[in-house]
């Protein structure tokens, strides 16, 4: 008989207010911005059309912002935060895109919890998390607040 693993992420009851988590760090690569191009269908020349971008206040092309925020959710499930007891995204409040992410930029998400309340069901639990997304020089390049839904954990 197999059982499943012990999962590796935290339970509701693990989380305390005011505590904090950094990620793991990523790269962003140009292969990154135009793979996002072509998944989204957002062929907007600042993300795509260098000789345009060398007109804007970039220079270059940069990422798009729902491509930061989907590897902000990555670095968070490497940190292991989430590995097995996530649920569910339940909001995103406040999301503010405030300095650009470009090719070669390295990026980790820095994440606080906020607040946390017990669910109307007993086997889960609500967390929010004051997250942002910090470039290698310190640079907050995006920042929200992100309500999460986790498994409780197992009474024995």
């Amino acid at each position: 008989m197999t059982q499943n693993p012990k999962p590796r992420g935290r339970y509701f009851e693990d989380f305390e207010i005011g505590q904090e988590f950094v990620s793991p760090a990523r790269t962003i690569t140009s292969t990154d911005i135009v793979n996002f191009a072509c998944l989204s269908g957002d062929f907007n020349e600042v993300h795509t059309n260098f000789e345009y971008c060398k007109t804007t206040q970039f220079g270059e092309p940069i990422a798009h912002g729902p491509l930061v925020y989907a590897i902000m959710g990555g670095l968070q499930y490497a940190s292991g935060i989430n590995d097995g007891t996530l649920l569910a995204l339940l909001q995103i409040d406040g999301w503010k895109m405030l300095d650009a992410v470009k090719h070669g930029d390295t990026i980790r998400l820095h994440s606080r919890v906020l607040s946390k309340k017990e669910s109307s069901k007993s086997d889960r639990g609500v967390v929010s998390f004051q997250r942002q997304c910090i470039k290698q020089d310190g640079t907050v390049a995006q920042e929200m607040t992100a309500t999460l839904l986790y498994r409780r954990r197992p009474q024995a």
